[in-house]
């Protein structure tokens, strides 16, 4: 289980690790640090293969400290067609719902640290 203790624009911290890059949490606690998108600010399936692989229940989607990170527009519908709920937020709100979702649920999250 990866609580994540703190978020502040550009820096993350998970158990007693810092972050300074976006990145992924696998629900087995596994973390892929400077996690890169193919499109930039744009969320699409293909720059979370590796996560839907780990079979969550639900994404978690941190979008950004403004949020300017946006998904695709399908990207929701595809993931609901694999079982998985996807639920995109602000960084700061999403930290929140990713630490309280994981106590029922097998999640997955990714994050965007800055904009």
């Amino acid at each position: 289980m990866s609580i994540i203790k703190t978020y502040n624009f550009g820096k993350m911290t998970i158990g007693e690790q810092n972050f300074s890059a976006d990145l992924i949490i696998y629900p087995d606690g596994r973390i892929q640090d400077s996690w890169w998108r193919r499109k930039g600010h744009r969320l699409i399936k293909e720059d979370i293969e590796e996560l839907i692989a780990s079979e969550p229940e639900v994404i978690v989607a941190g979008m950004g400290a403004s949020g300017f990170m946006r998904p695709d527009d399908d990207l929701a519908g595809q993931l609901a067609d694999l079982g998985i709920k996807l639920i995109c937020q602000p960084t700061s709100t999403a930290k929140d719902t990713y630490n309280k979702l994981q106590e029922k649920q097998k999640v997955g999250g990714c994050f965007h640290l800055t904009c």
